[in-house]
């Protein structure tokens, strides 16, 4: 079954060309939450790199590494597990001019591959991820930011991405 989450922020008074540069800066991921435990970018061709994650869970860790596509002129990023602990791992940040103001959405769908624990572990590996992504945001982004909607479920539908929190 497909875990869903999404995490939206309004960061006042900024430039979303600024803030997509501070989201795409996933080694600073460490700073803001224990949760991160490392993150390794290498670079690829055009605005594509891959990225290697270690991140805690339940008391172990787990690992994967993703193809992050960067879009600055979209202030889109896209990323997809390439390997890894997950059965699948895929998302989107959009972050967009708002005003004054800038939005931000983090939205992913993943799947830890185990079926017979799913009503335990999906809704704890929800809960930690929307948790984690808040501490990430504020601290790239500082302690003004507003979150203003997350959203976690299920569905059995593997190709269904989030949609926008409620």
């Amino acid at each position: 079954m497909t875990c869903h989450v999404t995490v939206e922020a309004i960061v006042p008074d900024q430039d979303a060309a600024h803030v997509f540069d501070r989201v795409q800066d996933y080694e600073r991921y460490t700073e803001y939450t224990e949760t991160v435990r490392s993150v390794t970018v290498t670079p690829g061709p055009a605005d594509t790199l891959e990225s290697a994650w270690e991140v805690r869970f339940r008391g172990g860790l787990l690992r994967w590494t993703e193809r992050d596509v960067m879009d600055p002129a979209a202030r889109r990023i896209t990323f997809d597990q390439l390997t890894g602990d997950f059965a699948r791992f895929t998302g989107t940040w959009d972050i967009t001019q708002a005003g004054r103001d800038v939005t931000v959405l983090f939205a992913c769908a993943f799947d830890l591959g185990i079926p017979s624990l799913e009503p335990i572990i999906n809704p704890v590996a929800m809960r930690a991820l929307d948790e984690s992504m808040g501490l990430i945001l504020r601290g790239l982004l500082g302690a003004e930011i507003r979150l203003t909607g997350s959203r976690r479920d299920t569905s059995a539908d593997p190709d269904r991405l989030a949609d926008t929190p409620t």
